[in-house]
């Protein structure tokens, strides 16, 4: 088929939305690019599945949902008196839709246990970089927008604030594919209420209750799905069958592994060496290639790495107890030396069946970008001041429980 007849003017069908329009032919030529199409093979959720059944969807999903809702934001802004030339919307659609473009798999386990020391983030900028050599400079305002350096700073806020439409499609995207109803924001009315004052980004009055409600549902998301006691041990188990394995293959262990996992095992990569030739590594890494390698490590002759990636595969999770408080330090130990015991492990080895941290639930940053709220007369207040909402300002301050996992039996 000649390229040229091809009709790039796609609608999809997506279950939350309906139907979504993809604007023009330099976006279908980015979702079609192989760097996008990755995507396909990145769960949105990492291990939720484990703990949620339904969720199973994409970053893929994602990012259409995404650019989806930025393409409503910039019609409503633009009906509203908001300048937006047609370059900048488009730059907005293309931010938007690759702002997620370096994760690696399973979103974030990769960051903490084989490719430590660059953040995805760095990873997105250097994928809408590459592509915008290839594209012929067409990324370059999206790209200044996405860094945060474009002159009119309501733009970034719909790429990343406290109200961007990254977080309008995940708790809604989230909600829907767990099942879990609290999270099921009205994304819809939030972004009709949406306009523009000094160059800031606010919700006319009306909104209140949309926006009261979308701080409650990020709350509720987080510790019903995000955190989790569940999905949180089995991600925590994957980032330790992650680190046994690099552990082993720098000790010269060869471990069954794809080309492209190969390098990130026996590499140690940061943002300094995460040049175009790893970029290009980096692309081709998906979930398969890491749960096609935990598969094949059940057999391996490491009893650590055998039996986390048994207890991943199979789902034997960890117990996981979550407290108000830090756990003591003779609690942790106690637990340790029986399970050393049991396993007949080595003080290092423990380590990878007993460990602790700590996870913090805060709904509402009001250090940060914050979410305003415009009044009739011009007046713009933060959400805390305008809502007499008593739990928003709670819902502003962290909260922190601490967690301990270890093995069941």
């Amino acid at each position: 088929m000649n390229e040229k007849n091809t009709n790039k003017l796609k609608i999809l069908n997506d279950p939350i939305y309906g139907f979504i329009t993809i604007p023009n032919a330099l976006i279908y030529d980015l979702i079609e690019h192989p760097y996008f199409q990755r995507l396909r093979r990145i769960s949105q959720m990492g291990l939720s599945h484990l703990v949620y059944p339904g969720a199973h969807h994409t970053r893929f999903h994602h990012a259409l949902g995404c650019m989806h809702l930025m393409q409503k934001t910039v019609s409503i802004l633009k009906f509203k008196g908001v300048e937006i030339s047609d370059e900048e919307a488009n730059a907005l659609y293309i931010a938007i839709l690759l702002h997620d473009i370096g994760h690696g798999p399973f979103s974030h386990a990769l960051e903490q246990s084989i490719a430590t020391g660059i953040h995805h983030e760095t990873i997105s900028l250097k994928f809408m970089e590459a592509l915008n050599e290839e594209f012929r400079g067409k990324l370059s305002l999206a790209i200044t927008i996405f860094r945060g350096d474009y002159h009119r700073k309501f733009f970034y806020q719909l790429i990343a604030s406290q109200l961007d439409m990254d977080r309008l499609d995940y708790l809604k995207r989230d909600s829907f594919y767990t099942g879990v109803s609290e999270g099921n924001i009205n994304s819809e009315r939030l972004i009709t209420m949406l306009n523009v004052k000094k160059d800031d980004l606010v919700v006319e009055e009306n909104g209140i209750y949309s926006v009261e409600k979308f701080i409650v549902a990020r709350r509720l998301m987080y510790w019903q799905v995000y955190l989790h006691k569940t999905g949180l041990g089995a991600e925590k188990l994957l980032e330790k069958v992650l680190l046994r394995a690099k552990e082993l293959v720098l000790n010269g262990v060869k471990l069954p592994a794809s080309k492209a996992f190969n390098y990130f095992l026996t590499n140690q990569i940061n943002e300094e060496n995460f040049n175009s030739k790893t970029l290009k590594i980096f692309a081709k890494l998906d979930d398969y290639d890491v749960l096609a390698s935990i598969k094949e490590w059940i057999s391996n002759k490491d009893l650590i790495l055998s039996t986390l990636s048994e207890n991943l595969i199979n789902r034997k999770l960890p117990k996981v107890e979550l407290h108000n408080q830090p756990f003591s330090k003779e609690e942790v130990e106690s637990v340790k030396e029986q399970v050393k015991k049991t396993y007949n492990l080595n003080t290092n080895e423990v380590n990878y069946l007993v460990y602790q941290g700590e996870i913090s639930n805060q709904a509402y940053d009001s250090t940060k970008s914050t979410i305003k709220l415009m009044y009739k007369n011009g007046a713009v207040k933060d959400i805390i001041e305008a809502s007499d909402h008593l739990n928003i300002q709670a819902l502003s301050k962290p909260v922190n429980k601490y967690y301990l996992c270890y093995p069941k039996k």
